[in-house]
């Protein structure tokens, strides 16, 4: 299945059925009187939230959607049905915005949330409804309201508790399928990770999501390779854990690298608790691991989230897929954090107070 986070669309509610005039007629009844019924009401375009996906893939194909016309009321004082809804399934983490994609209708984050997007008009009222004491027989009914049509976005904002960062080519996407059932694709040249892939990690009898997205290049806020769009994938993740290959050039540089990108990117994304990793130390000898780790060290204290008064820095961690050196460290301290994050969040403590 294609992966798509993005979609615009054209959805239109139903009208609202008119209201009859008519009047009463039978046999040997000579004053019958007015006896038409309401119109229906126009159906409703509803958004709902579903288990089992994780792509807009189906709004590409499909970008216009029209609800039911209310029926139309009838004589002997029947009222009319009210048009079909339409309802749009979408994935967790969904969020519908107006046609100028910055002003927000709704956040779809639980599955069964549902959330009407337009309403049916109004069904007119029948002649019965006119009928008064000097009015005996009214000859006029209401056409029904029209239905709401507007132009909208779907974007997609993917639901994990942990997203990986960091530049091409840092092991993430070896990372995500070391820990997880994920398949994604791996291969020795940059940008082999074309959209956000999700794994579900087991560690210490405890269960969390992770998020793997293209990597960053500088300039990617920018547009440079892939831009920073999908950035959106992480926002909503408890800590990130961001990956420098330990083979790289310089690992002070990544680092940096990726943390003005985070920053240009905004959305408090570079205040996020974060766990640091040299990747790939397998690839190097120890001299040269030992230079990276100093190198990484004095470029977290300079562009690394802010730590409280009296608290140490984290050191970064050793990591290496391939021989899973570090890789049970680096679970369980992602467990941990995701963990005091919950907890945090439910107590409404502000997230600032602690630190992994």
């Amino acid at each position: 299945m294609k992966f798509l986070d993005q979609a615009k669309i054209y959805i239109r509610s139903g009208n609202g059925g008119a209201g009859a005039v008519s009047f009463r007629r039978e046999k040997f009844i000579e004053f019958g009187g007015p006896d038409g019924g309401d119109g229906g009401r126009g159906g409703d375009i509803i958004a709902l939230c579903v288990d089992g996906l994780n792509t807009l893939i189906d709004y590409r194909y499909q970008q216009h959607f029209k609800a039911g016309t209310g029926i139309h009321g009838m004589g002997r004082n029947r009222a009319g049905g009210k048009g079909a809804d339409i309802i749009m399934k979408v994935p967790v983490g969904t969020q519908v915005f107006e046609e100028d994609n910055e002003t927000l209708i709704a956040d779809l984050t639980m599955v069964g949330q549902r959330v009407v997007i337009a309403r049916g008009g109004n069904g007119g009222f029948g002649n019965l409804y006119f009928a008064t004491s000097t009015n005996r027989s009214p000859r006029r009914a209401n056409p029904g309201q029209e239905g709401d049509e507007r132009t909208i976005w779907l974007r997609l904002k993917l639901i994990a508790d942990a997203g990986l960062v960091g530049l091409p080519n840092a092991g993430k996407s070896t990372f995500l399928a070391t820990v997880t059932s994920a398949k994604p694709k791996i291969a020795d040249y940059p940008f082999t990770t074309l959209h956000p892939g999700l794994g579900v990690v087991r560690v210490d009898d405890k269960e969390f999501v992770l998020a793997d997205i293209p990597g960053l290049i500088e300039g990617a806020h920018e547009g440079h390779g892939l831009g920073d769009r999908f950035l959106g994938h992480v926002e909503r993740c408890r800590v990130l854990l961001h990956l420098v290959d330990a083979g790289g050039e310089h690992a002070g540089k990544a680092y940096k690298t990726v943390r003005n990108e985070l920053i240009a990117y905004g959305n408090e994304l570079d205040e996020k608790q974060e766990i640091v990793a040299l990747s790939r130390t397998d690839a190097v000898d120890e001299e040269t691991l030992k230079a990276q780790l100093e190198r990484l060290k004095r470029a977290m204290r300079t562009y690394g989230p802010a730590v409280a008064d009296g608290e140490r820095r984290k050191p970064p961690m050793i990591l290496s897929a391939a021989t899973r050196t570090g890789v049970q460290d680096v679970l369980r301290a992602l467990s941990g954090a995701i963990g005091h994050a919950r907890v945090v969040e439910m107590a409404g403590v502000p997230e600032e107070t602690w630190r992994p």
